[in-house]
């Protein structure tokens, strides 16, 4: 598992790198301007600190969850505006769940409660919910998404698979919303027509998550 996550949060740090100028220019329609700026920021120097190895502890989940926790922080002490905070706090609540399963659970159960728990945090922090154009618009389809798959027995490449796919929807869907949450809600009516980049930022590490998934 901690083999998964370190191959996830290179990845996706590549992907966001790769994506930075189009998620700063959805969020100079609607937000500050510098979103892409600031997750770039944040995920490079996450990769920095997997360079001191894997945490110590027992037991691969324990220890994946750890990893998961320490990234959180370190979005959190690097990343500007809203997005430190709140995806900050996802990861280590996703860190949290995932310490937490016994070992053996599938990964696919693993991935879900992890998303869960991170939905969980961010909901509690933003005090949000789906609707009001924000990352949980991708985030919560995502989560379902995810259930149904699993319900299903699929596995876990097939999960997280699933989980990107409603993840993407979820961000597409954000275009037609009026955003009454975060600095987006300021602009009214005038946020409507546009993406929500925190909640394409989601898909995008949702999507760096699958492939990781069906790479390992």
């Amino acid at each position: 598992m901690i083999d998964v996550i370190d191959a996830w949060l290179r990845l996706a740090a590549t992907r966001i790198h790769e994506g930075s100028a189009a998620l700063t220019a959805l969020d100079q329609a609607i937000g500050d301007g510098d979103h892409g700026t600031n997750m770039h920021r944040g995920f490079s120097a996450i990769v920095t600190s997997l360079e001191a190895g894997p945490p110590e502890g027992e037991g691969q989940l324990v220890v994946a969850g750890a990893r998961l926790r320490t990234a959180g922080r370190t979005l959190i002490s690097t990343v500007g505006g809203a997005a430190g905070p709140l995806y900050g706090t996802a990861l280590m609540r996703a860190g949290g769940a995932v310490a937490a399963a016994p070992e053996g659970t599938p990964t696919a159960d693993v991935v879900n409660a992890a998303l869960e728990a991170a939905i969980g945090g961010i909901s509690a922090l933003g005090k949000s919910s789906t609707g009001e154009k924000t990352m949980l618009d991708a985030l919560t389809p995502a989560l379902e998404a995810g259930r149904q798959a699993a319900a299903a027995g699929s596995d876990a490449a097939a999960v997280t698979a699933a989980i990107a796919a409603a993840a993407e929807a979820g961000a597409t869907a954000t275009i037609p919303m009026l955003a009454t949450k975060g600095r987006a809600s300021y602009l009214g009516e005038r946020s409507i027509g546009h993406q929500d980049p925190g909640a394409t930022s989601s898909a995008l590490l949702l999507r760096a998550l699958a492939d990781a998934v069906a790479g390992a």
